[in-house]
């Protein structure tokens, strides 16, 4: 069985074909019951965001696979594959892995280290649960990389520090400000930036935005999409009397908020004015800064403080990385083992069957022992056993890494007569998992 990732994202293919190439909520588990049934699939899961789609499937051949995987995306949003073949990315085995570590944690995100991925991973892995098209491998690669990003994003700083402008803005304001309730943001202008900047204010606790632009129209429109209140540019000395804090991004070639302007506005006012100008040109004179409890900040600024928390995540994340190293070796070390475990199995099942008719035997041919001396025999075999079996065990577990281990695992099986039983334990292994996806890490490990 073979690993593979079939996907575009924010990456690789514009925002037009990632809306044609998404799965809605509502008939994903169809598309996982169809993709379940391309030939070649032997496990799936979908994942399917704004940003990206990946189909993620256990294989019984790489190459038909992957022709498959892209003829399930055919079929199902009708496209001629010559559309959107050159915008998919396809990783095979441990990079297929790795990509999904990687995306867990943030570092694939269009933001890095952004934390809503790891949610909508989690669901992708649930819908897929629920329609039954996991099996043991993606079953364990999908828990191991849940616990993984959420350990990436508890135990480093990859998700922290403002890496937006209208972020940032929101950062700077909270070193003025103890708390946002109960404030009053100005809006100047109404462009997309002032939006997400009021949006960020008002998700910390601001209460009230007033939307001034030259054209009322277009405030209102605005102040609409924000739950604000729309005014004319002209009645700006009246809203900065009002604001705690103002965002603004005109597309005027001269100063909207003047030193004059201030002078007055200062007078009628006792508490602290937040400036935020990200307009370019400027559209507040920078000598504004000079009045007292008035904090004006430009693009500049806001931008420097992106960049030096950029630089911080960036560092994170190459913490993450060499994680994800590590975490690539032990998810080898656990798929080399799982032809082996049968195999061990049955050893110790035919084990305790010979122990088990030895001691019925010594019954019948000792009547005369007491329990006692019973339970010692009992206890003897059994160690016996055991010792006879430590050194093979260990010795078969090693030929999960043994280059031609299918070869090297059915002659371990037939030097110890346990062919037909370990193919049982793969069967009743398989059966188990098409019934019930809870339990399978345990019904793996060995005790």
């Amino acid at each position: 069985m073979h690993i593979l990732t079939v996907g575009l994202s924010h990456q690789t293919a514009p925002v037009e074909l990632r809306e044609r190439l998404s799965f809605s909520t509502d008939r994903l588990t169809l598309a996982l019951k169809h993709l379940s049934e391309m030939k070649s699939i032997l496990e799936a899961v979908i994942v399917s965001t704004c940003n990206r789609m990946e189909l993620y499937v256990v294989v019984d051949q790489l190459h038909t696979g992957e022709y498959y995987s892209k003829a399930f995306l055919e079929n199902w949003f009708q496209l001629n594959r010559k559309e959107f073949e050159s915008y998919l990315y396809v990783k095979k085995e441990q990079a297929a892995v790795e990509h999904l570590l990687r995306v867990v944690s943030g570092l694939d995100s269009l933001v890095l280290g952004e934390t809503q991925i790891l949610g909508q991973v989690k669901d992708a892995f649930q819908h897929a649960l629920e329609a039954k098209s996991t099996g043991t491998i993606l079953h364990e690669l999908m828990t191991r990389a849940l616990r993984f990003g959420k350990r990436a994003h508890r135990e480093t700083e990859i998700g922290q520090n403002a890496v937006s402008v209208s972020y940032a803005a929101v950062e700077l304001g909270k070193k003025l400000f103890a708390s946002f309730e109960g404030k009053t943001v100005a809006l100047l202008g109404a462009g997309k930036m002032s939006e997400l900047t009021a949006k960020h204010f008002q998700a910390n606790g601001a209460t009230r935005v007033l939307v001034l632009n030259r054209t009322l129209a277009r405030a209102e429109e605005l102040a609409q999409k924000v739950g604000g209140e729309a005014m004319e540019l002209s009645q700006l000395p009246t809203a900065l009397t009002q604001a705690d804090i103002v965002v603004s991004s005109t597309g005027a070639t001269e100063y909207v908020i003047t030193v004059d302007m201030m002078k007055e506005i200062a007078r009628k006012r006792f508490m602290p004015l937040f400036l935020i100008d990200i307009a370019v040109p400027r559209d507040i004179e920078p000598a504004v800064h000079e009045f007292d409890q008035v904090y004006l900040y430009n693009i500049d600024d806001l931008q420097e403080i992106v960049q030096a928390n950029m630089t911080l995540r960036q560092q994170e994340a190459t913490r993450i990385e060499k994680w994800i190293e590590l975490e690539l070796v032990e998810f080898a070390d656990w798929v080399s083992m799982l032809g082996v475990v049968p195999i061990i199995r049955a050893m110790r099942e035919k084990a305790v069957l010979v122990q088990e008719e030895a001691m019925d035997r010594i019954e019948r041919k000792l009547p005369e022992l007491t329990e006692q001396e019973l339970r010692v025999v009992r206890k003897m075999t059994k160690s016996i056993i055991n010792q006879m079996l430590r050194d093979p065990i260990t010795r078969v577990k090693e030929l999960g890494d043994h280059p031609k281990r299918e070869e090297a695992l059915q002659m371990a099986a037939y030097l110890f007569a346990v062919e037909e039983d370990s193919k049982l334990a793969k069967s009743k292994e398989k059966d188990s998992v098409a019934t019930s996806a809870v339990g399978l890490v345990q019904k793996f490990s060995l005790s």
